[in-house]
């Protein structure tokens, strides 16, 4: 005589549960197989730590004026609505201004001089002697850069020009950065600089410039990426009135004095 099953298999509780049981085990096995999926597919690139990203990565610069940081983590994110801006056309390596030419007078009216031969490369014609009494020009000269910077921002009708110093007797080399730049930016954008030059400095052909007391010269032009400059020297002295200085010579030249740009 069989055996017969135990009873508790074939109560229909006990076979409810077990169906329960078998379809949350099977729904525990598909979330596990979901989230193993979506884990490889959004694993980072070997080799890279999951918690940086490439652009954490790049070195932030300093600004050259204020030492902040504009690398990319201090860009903030433009609104979606913001206009897109045009891009800046790169600067010529090389270019010289339509500027036309005044020897200055007497011998202390080489910064009025200086100052007009800049105006004329903005199409602005104005005398000597006008200029003159903006500068507050005496028998002693032009006081300083920060006159010459004034008088250009009167004429120009705005406040592109400012004063750069160069305080020691020799420039420094983040000095020379700085007037090259400098020169390449106004020069690129139609405005000459005026330079406030003292002692002696040697130009492209070799000639030696010497003013021990002090002397105006504007700056027209510029070739090699900014690295030479045109001069246009109303003293009449040492040669022709236009020549060709390196910037290195130009920025020890400006050395104790400074530039208008």
């Amino acid at each position: 005589m069989l055996e017969e099953p135990p009873r508790s298999l074939f109560r229909p509780g006990a076979l409810r549960r077990a169906q329960r049981l078998g379809l949350l085990s099977a729904a525990v096995v598909t979330a596990a197989t979901a989230a193993t999926a979506g884990a490889l597919l959004n694993q980072p690139p070997e080799g890279t730590s999951s918690g940086a990203t490439a652009q954490s990565l790049v070195p932030a610069a300093a600004d050259p004026d204020t030492g902040a940081s504009t690398g990319p983590e201090s860009r903030s994110v433009a609104p979606a609505d913001e206009p897109s801006q045009p891009a800046q056309p790169d600067a010529p390596a090389e270019k010289v201004l339509d500027a036309s030419f005044e020897y200055q007078p007497n011998f202390y009216y080489c910064g009025p001089a200086a100052v007009r031969n800049a105006l004329s490369a903005r199409g602005i014609d104005v005398s000597q002697d006008q200029l003159a009494r903006g500068l507050r020009t005496t028998v002693n000269g032009t006081d300083s850069a920060e006159d010459t910077t004034r008088v250009l921002n009167e004429m120009v009708g705005s406040n592109w020009y400012r004063t750069r110093m160069i305080p020691g007797q020799d420039a420094t080399p983040a000095q020379m950065d700085r007037l090259q730049a400098d020169v390449v930016r106004a020069t690129s954008n139609g405005y000459a600089i005026v330079a406030n030059i003292a002692g002696g400095a040697t130009d492209a052909d070799g000639t030696w410039h010497d003013f021990p007391g002090g002397h105006y010269i504007a700056l027209v032009g510029y070739s090699d990426d900014g690295r030479m400059v045109k001069v246009s020297d109303s003293s009449g002295m040492f040669g022709p009135a236009s020549y060709w200085m390196s910037t290195i010579n130009m920025a020890n030249w400006i050395g104790t004095r400074g530039y208008s740009a």
